[in-house]
């Protein structure tokens, strides 16, 4: 009896039952229908707001998998979406009526101490990195928390807790092996097809899939200072520009970022800060420890807080999953910008916004740019311009579905807001729930690299094959 998938004009899946048991018998990894009894909880991604219901579903055990199942959409017409974490917030892990390849199978992790260098399944989250590379005291600057998927992450580029002392993910990486539209496997390095290497340093996954990444390790702790202060949320007017002032005069030993965010109510939280709207200074330290805790300290001043959190936690990999639970079955909307400058008129203009928040969950962060970041050239990979010192996220986010709408207007109104401040330009795609698809926000990301990015984009994937990732093609 045929069965008739899931529809979507981008590439429908039609398949009947004997064609289902053929493909059961190709792929090694796990191939679920709508009718399969773990559909639902293998098709959903972290942000709730997403609900896309896939034609068909591939869990890829191995390069193999990914190869035929590339072959798969590419012959058959079907839209292709690949998911490795199934965190980024516009959903490019998954697709309406098309074919998932799920990476998450894929998710091993080795670490070569003696070379520090890491090599990592394409299907891996940086949770599981750090578990692997703590325990030589070595780390690979990764996201904000633990189960966020290191192919996405880095494809867009990668900002999280050590950009300042080590850079993005993406200037991290030492070579990728990618299966192409065309099914061919490839490995891009500097030495390898330098052009895709190039390009999937920021550029998405408008290129093929990442089975395999292999990054530059470097020595942080195991042990990390940070502080993590908090304080009423109404003191953000008077914190935020001395913050400012403080990231701005620290070595790129700190990265750090201040939050304005409501704390639930639950019993895991320290008391002072349950069921509390807080503005947050929050900051890590990745270098000498002992030279470190008078950095931290500094931070700690600023203000009467609520709560002081700070010191020495025993692993960076303990402080990366510090926030993991509080971002979970959220749905959400968020978008970014960079600023030339978080100028009082900048700050203000965020508190204000912060003290109109339409949901306990939506959250605004600004983390410092530069370090190490800033001193790799715009051209040099596709990520583009880094100059900006500063950047602004609205993450919106709700547990009640009913609210989501008037969340998602609220940060639209935010950032529009924000685009209109001086300085103020360009997005952080990771970041970014549809600014993917926004000509302007893709044109002020990448300035003079979209015109290599739409070559390189023509070379390897001809067909538009991974279309449903950045469009980065001609409007």
């Amino acid at each position: 009896m045929a069965t008739s998938l899931a529809h979507d004009a981008g590439g429908e899946v039609h398949l009947d039952a004997d064609e289902l048991g053929a493909l059961s018998m190709q792929f090694r990894g796990a191939v679920l229908s709508p009718d399969d009894p773990s559909y639902d909880e293998v098709r959903g991604v972290q942000n709730l707001a997403i609900d896309r219901h896939p034609g068909l579903i591939i869990r890829c055990s191995g390069e193999a998998d990914v190869i035929d199942g590339v072959n798969l959409a590419r012959e058959r017409g079907y839209a292709l979406a690949v998911r490795s974490g199934g965190h980024h917030v516009g959903g490019h892990g998954s697709v309406d009526g098309g074919l998932v390849l799920d990476l998450r199978d894929m998710n091993g992790v080795w670490v070569d101490p003696a070379n520090r260098t890491v090599h990592v399944q394409g299907g891996a989250t940086w949770g599981q990195v750090d578990r692997e590379t703590q325990v030589f005291g070595l780390a690979v600057p990764g996201g904000v928390v633990s189960t966020t998927g290191v192919g996405g992450l880095t494809l867009g580029g990668g900002i999280g807790w050590l950009h300042r002392r080590w850079g993005l993910a993406c200037d991290n990486l030492v070579s990728a092996t990618i299966v192409l539209a065309s099914g061919e496997l490839v490995t891009a390095s500097e030495d390898q097809n330098p052009d895709l290497f190039w390009a999937i340093r920021g550029g998405g996954g408008n290129f093929g899939v990442a089975v395999d990444l292999t990054f530059h390790a470097h020595p942080v702790g195991p042990d990390v200072a940070l502080a993590t202060v908090f304080h009423p949320i109404e003191a953000g007017a008077e914190i935020v520009p001395a913050w400012r002032d403080l990231a701005l005069s620290v070595g790129d030993e700190v990265t750090t970022r201040a939050l304005y965010w409501s704390m639930p109510p639950v019993d895991e939280l320290p008391p002072p800060v349950q069921g509390r709207d807080v503005m947050i200074v929050a900051a890590l330290w990745a270098g000498d420890r002992e030279e470190g805790q008078e950095v931290i300290d500094e931070f700690t001043r600023l203000g009467d807080p609520l709560f002081d959190m700070s010191g020495f936690i025993p692993t960076y990999r303990a402080f990366q999953a510090g926030f993991d639970t509080l971002t979970e079955n959220l749905h959400s909307y968020w978008k970014s910008l960079y600023v030339d400058e978080l100028s009082d008129e900048v700050a203000a203009y965020v508190h204000d916004r912060a003290l109109d928040r339409p949901d306990p969950a939506v959250l605004i962060h600004m983390p410092i740019m530069g370090g190490a970041t800033a001193r790799v050239a715009a051209e040099d990979t596709a990520f583009g311009d880094r100059s900006a010192p500063f950047m602004l996220s609205f993450d919106g986010g709700t547990r009640d579905p009913a609210a989501f709408g008037t969340v998602r207007d609220w940060v639209r109104e935010s950032v529009e807001g924000a685009r209109a401040l001086r300085g103020a330009r360009g997005a952080y795609l990771n970041f970014s729930a549809d600014d993917a698809t926004d000509r302007r926000v893709i044109e002020q990301q990448y300035g003079a690299n979209l015109e290599r990015l739409q070559a390189v984009k023509r070379m390897y994937d001809p067909g538009n094959l991974f279309r449903v990732n950045n469009n980065i093609e001609p409007a």
